[in-house]
Order: structure tokens, then C-alpha cells, then sequence
């Protein structure tokens, strides 16, 4: 509900706290996600999504949320 009233910092504390509670939950991947795209909304600065993308090889790596993720840090590999 946070995410979708604007309260970005707010999901982005909620998503991490699921990612943090349970890491090897099915929800984790998608908070981890959720948590990459609430700081960059509340900042809008692009290394919270190049950073959650980093974590993602490192943590979840064999997800579809990995896989989404992905392109945050080709994209940022790119501009290199």
C-alpha cells in the first residue's frame, strides 16, 4: 500500500524488512525487486537500481526477478 500512496521510502523499508525476515522465502526475490524500485522512485537516483541488480547475482540469481533486474546493471556496464 505504500508504493502505491507514493510513500516510497516507506515500501522500500517494508520490502527489505520481508527480504530480511525471510531470505529464503518465494517473496524475498520480488521485495528485493520492489525495494531497488521504491528507493529509486524516493531518490531518483539510478544506483539504488544498479545496486539491487548487483545483489540480485549474488542473491537469487536463479529468479525472474534476477532476470528483470538484469538490464540495471547491463545498463549501467554500458555507460562505462
Amino acid at each position: 500500500m505504500a508504493f502505491a500512496h507514493g510513500q516510497f521510502p516507506e515500501a522500500e523499508k517494508r520490502f527489505r524488512a520481508v527480504v530480511e525476515q525471510f531470505p529464503k522465502s518465494e517473496a524475498a526475490p520480488e521485495a528485493l525487486y520492489w525495494a531497488g524500485v521504491s528507493k529509486y522512485k524516493a531518490t531518483n537516483d539510478g544506483t539504488a537500481l544498479t545496486e539491487t541488480g548487483q545483489q540480485f547475482q549474488s542473491r537469487y540469481k536463479d529468479t525472474v526477478w534476477a532476470k528483470k533486474a538484469s538490464v540495471w546493471v547491463q545498463e549501467t556496464a554500458k555507460t562505462r
